[in-house]
């Protein structure tokens, strides 16, 4: 799946789901997808943007959560999935995936 296609499909999940009241950025080595659900609602930008919290994964594990092959709370468990920042918010992707 193209970067393209992943900040599309990522646009449509937060589209579908009410403002998180909070930043995320999921941080694929040198590319990265930011959502900002501070706001009215949630914006998801490529931009290399501070967020309350962070997650590094690869992009491939990325894209098997957004197939729903990989459950995002198995792949935190897992260690495919690190932490920084606000863990509370990164409790918030359940409502994206």
């Amino acid at each position: 799946m193209s970067m393209e296609n992943i900040v599309s499909k990522v646009t449509e999940m937060a589209n579908n789901t009410g403002p998180m009241d909070a930043s995320i950025k999921f941080k694929f080595g040198d590319s990265q997808i930011v959502i900002d659900g501070t706001g009215d609602s949630n914006i998801v930008s490529t931009d290399d943007s501070d967020a309350q919290c962070t997650i590094d994964i690869s992009l491939e594990d990325f894209e098997s959560m957004l197939s729903g092959e990989l459950n995002p709370m198995a792949a935190f468990m897992g260690g495919q999935i690190q932490v920084s920042g606000d863990m509370s918010v990164a409790m918030k992707l359940q409502s994206l995936f």
